[in-house]
């Protein structure tokens, strides 16, 4: 049988249970990946297998999102073309200089960061 590398991102609690399952089945990580995608595709309808992440906006976060975008649709078109030009006009007037360029790139370990910098030398 053929196989195909993929790479994904996971969280990383997710990772951690999926490693302690794959572990009291004495699995590889792969192989437990493949029994829940197996599952995944054989039920009989999408409603079966649910996603364990929260519905949007019920963390302190996400409320707050809901409630500015519920703010915003309250307004009229013409108000929020305007909101939107002035916001626009800020940015410009705060923008970096040309040529200069500001990033913030952030690492999980030193670990990471040594990697980074070494490949960017």
């Amino acid at each position: 049988m053929p196989y195909a590398r993929i790479a994904i991102t996971l969280p990383k609690d997710v990772l951690s249970a999926l490693d302690r399952r794959a572990k009291q089945l004495d699995q590889s990580r792969s192989r437990a990946i493949v029994a829940a995608i197996r599952a995944y595709l054989s039920a009989p309808s999408p409603a079966v297998v649910r996603e364990a992440v929260p519905a949007y906006g019920t963390d302190a976060f996400g409320a707050a999102r809901r409630a500015q975008l519920e703010r915003d649709l309250a307004r009229s078109p013409a108000e929020r073309l305007r909101i939107a030009e002035a916001a626009a006009r800020t940015a410009r007037a705060h923008r970096a200089p040309r040529g200069r360029r500001h990033q913030i790139i952030g690492f999980d370990s030193y670990d990471d960061f040594y990697e980074w910098k070494q490949s960017h030398r």
